[in-house]
């Protein structure tokens, strides 16, 4: 069993779901923030970071909602998401993002997310 907790972490994102969608769950939409070079062949998506490849299968998704993948090499039980949410109150879409780390790891894990989103909201210009 892994030492490991989920945490999820919210960014409000001026974009539609639609293209925040795409930018969350094609190769070419995660190549242009989330890794150096992303492949997909059948459900499983090789990222690609100053030469080294790490792979993760696509457990579940729904289109303009969410997509979930899993870690080859990671505990079965452990994933990490994307997910679309529209705020009732604002209507503002949330990018949710959901991961597992250590209970001493969770804070620099969320740094590092949260320089990963920038980048992809410097992508979308949003």
């Amino acid at each position: 069993m892994s030492k490991k907790q989920l945490y999820t972490l919210e960014f409000p994102v001026r974009c539609s779901p639609s293209i925040l969608y795409e930018f969350l769950s094609t190769p070419a939409g995660l190549q242009e923030w989330f890794a150096d070079k992303v492949d997909e062949r059948d459900g499983v998506f090789s990222f690609s970071w100053n030469g080294s490849v790490d792979k993760a299968n696509v457990l579940e998704k729904e289109e303009e909602k969410f997509i979930r993948f899993h870690w080859q090499h990671a505990p079965t039980e452990e994933y990490f998401e994307f997910a679309i949410e529209k705020s009732e109150v604002t209507n503002q879409t949330i990018l949710m993002v959901k991961d597992f780390a250590e209970k001493k790891e969770i804070k620099d894990q969320s740094q590092l997310w949260d320089y990963q989103v920038k980048e992809l909201f410097h992508r979308l210009g949003a």
